[in-house]
């Protein structure tokens, strides 16, 4: 493999939402260069940052019934019994919760965290607080989405943060998701929620790096069944 091969295989690809993001900055970079150099190579870093941030890296998702994988790339910032938001229609007793949070440096992408059909998307405006904060998953804005799966319904919460301002979703009520298939994308900066039936015990703990589409957060299956992948 060449040097130029072992640096492109290291690269992830840019997601389609980050494009005009790229193409604004490398505008604006370009003209300042012109106009003011320095000021044109801090745009310039701006824009390889941009590039970062809207970061596509291939996934190797284990698939098998009754695994439940990460959705987002970040740190488990909350694991316990939560009552899931009302738009979902899960009831109001509480369930199994694990939450992860994205900051600006992780990936932003969200992934399916097992297979299912959607029944139901729902989103709710509110506060942008620091999406760290428990009564983030309450008061800030929010898109939430219900998965009739084989282990029973699952809600998964997309957060908007203390910096980010938008909710991308990518799928609509009645679609059926493989795990670890891309669903939505929030810019910049963030936290998803998942809800697990009740009955299911998380295998994730708080501080604990989770990676979208590979990091299993629970598995109802039985002991020894081996999973296979989905690479994604």
């Amino acid at each position: 493999m060449s040097v130029l091969d072992s640096i492109r295989s290291g690269l992830a690809p840019i997601h389609r939402e980050g494009y005009p993001f790229v193409l604004i900055g490398a505008g604006v970079s370009a003209l300042f260069l012109w106009l003011f150099a320095p000021l044109g190579w801090i745009c310039v870093l701006i824009t390889l940052w941009i590039c970062y941030f809207f970061r596509d890296p291939e996934r190797v998702t284990p698939v098998r019934e009754g695994l439940v994988v990460s959705p987002a790339d970040g740190r488990v910032c909350l694991v316990g019994p939560a009552v899931p938001p009302a738009e979902l229609g899960l009831g109001d007793m509480p369930l199994p919760r694990v939450c992860i949070f994205m900051n600006v440096f992780d990936v932003h992408v969200n992934r399916a965290p097992l297979a299912g059909r959607i029944t139901r998307i729902a989103y709710r405006p509110g506060k942008f607080l620091n999406a760290d904060l428990d009564k983030a998953s309450e008061d800030n804005e929010r898109s939430g989405m219900v998965l009739d799966t084989a282990i029973g319904a699952v809600g998964v919460v997309q957060i908007a943060g203390l910096v980010a301002r938008r909710i991308v979703s990518f799928v609509r009520e009645g679609d059926l998701l493989a795990p670890g298939e891309r669903f939505g994308l929030i810019r910049f900066g963030s936290r998803v929620d998942v809800y697990l039936p009740l009955g299911t015990r998380p295998a994730v703990a708080e501080g604990q790096r989770a990676i979208a589409g590979e990091t299993v957060l629970a598995d109802r299956a039985a002991i020894g069944t081996e999973p296979t992948f989905r690479i994604d």
